[in-house]
C-alpha cells in the first residue's frame, strides 16, 4: 500500500522528537497504566494489552525497572485513574487531524486541545466527523535481522491476516486490519520475534499535498499538540515529502 512506508518514516522521526523532549517515557507509562486497568490486571502473560504496552516500552529502551514500577503503580489502590479521549478537527488548508489523548482530567484536556487548534488556525469538529478519512490499522515494524527465513516469515504473516508487507530500510513494515492485530501479534510471539514497534494507527485513506509554506504552518499545529502532556498520538492526512521532513 503506497504511503505506509512514508507514514512509518514519519512515525519513527516523530519518535525521535518525542525522545528529545523527554515525553516518550511518559507516554509509554500511560499506555502501561491503561493496559493494567483495562486489559485485565498486572500479569503480562495473561493481559495481551499490557504485553503489547510492555513490548513497546522495551523497544523504546525503557529500563526494566521503570516498566516494573509503572505496572506496580498502576495496579495499586492509589493509582492515577487515566482514561482515553479522542478529538477530531482540521488544521489550516483543510488537513484532517485526529488526536488521541490519555488524561486524568477531561476538562483540562478539552480546553487545552481546543485552544491549540484555535491558536494555530485550526478548528475542532465533532467526534466521528473524520471516520471517512481515517481507518484504524495495525502496524508492526520487524527488523530484517530478526528473521531467518524471509519467504517463510512472509507467508506465515500473510496467513495470519497481514494486508501488506513492505521491506525497506532494514525493516519489514506489516499492515493489518484492526480485527487481525491480535492474530499478527500472537504469530510473532509464536515465532519468537520481537517487533520494534507494534501499534494501532489511524491511516488516512486519502492524502493532501501542500507547498512548503503551508506544510510548515500545519506542522506548527501538529507539533504544539504533540507537546501537550495529555496527547499520546496525532494523526493527519498530509502527504509529506522527504524534502519537507528535512525542513523540521
Amino acid at each position: 500500500m503506497s504511503g505506509h512506508s512514508k507514514w512509518s518514516t514519519i512515525k519513527r522521526k516523530k519518535g525521535a522528537i518525542d525522545a528529545k523532549r523527554g515525553k516518550l517515557f511518559t507516554r509509554l507509562i500511560k499506555d502501561i497504566s491503561i493496559a493494567v486497568k483495562e486489559g485485565g490486571g498486572p500479569d503480562v502473560d495473561a493481559n495481551p494489552k499490557l504485553r503489547l504496552a510492555v513490548a513497546n516500552a522495551k523497544s523504546n529502551n525503557m529500563p526494566k525497572d521503570n516498566i516494573e514500577r509503572a505496572i506496580k503503580k498502576a495496579s495499586g489502590a492509589d493509582a492515577t485513574e487515566y482514561f482515553e479521549v479522542t478529538f477530531e478537527g482540521y488544521a489550516p488548508n483543510g488537513i484532517a487531524v485526529f488526536v488521541e489523548c490519555t488524561t486524568d482530567n477531561n476538562n483540562r484536556t478539552v480546553s487545552s486541545v481546543r485552544a491549540t487548534f484555535s491558536k494555530y488556525g485550526g478548528n475542532l469538529g465533532t467526534n466521528g466527523s473524520l471516520e471517512f478519512i481515517f481507518e484504524r490499522k495495525g502496524i508492526f515494524d520487524v527488523s530484517v535481522d530478526a528473521v531467518s527465513d524471509e519467504d517463510s516469515f512472509t507467508l506465515e504473516i500473510i496467513d495470519s491476516g497481514a494486508e501488506d508487507i513492505e521491506k525497506e530500510d532494514g525493516y519489514f513494515h506489516i499492515t493489518c486490519s484492526l480485527p487481525d492485530f491480535g492474530s499478527i501479534q500472537g504469530k510473532l510471539e509464536e515465532m519468537d520475534i520481537q517487533p520494534e514497534t507494534a501499534e494501532l494507527q489511524r491511516i488516512p485513506n486519502t492524502t493532501v499535498e501542500l507547498d512548503d509554506d503551508a506544510f510548515l504552518k500545519v506542522m506548527k499545529l501538529i507539533e504544539a499538540l504533540e507537546e501537550n502532556e495529555d496527547v499520546q498520538n496525532v494523526f493527519h492526512n498530509m502527504e509529506v515529502s522527504d524534502e519537507q521532513m528535512e525542513l523540521i
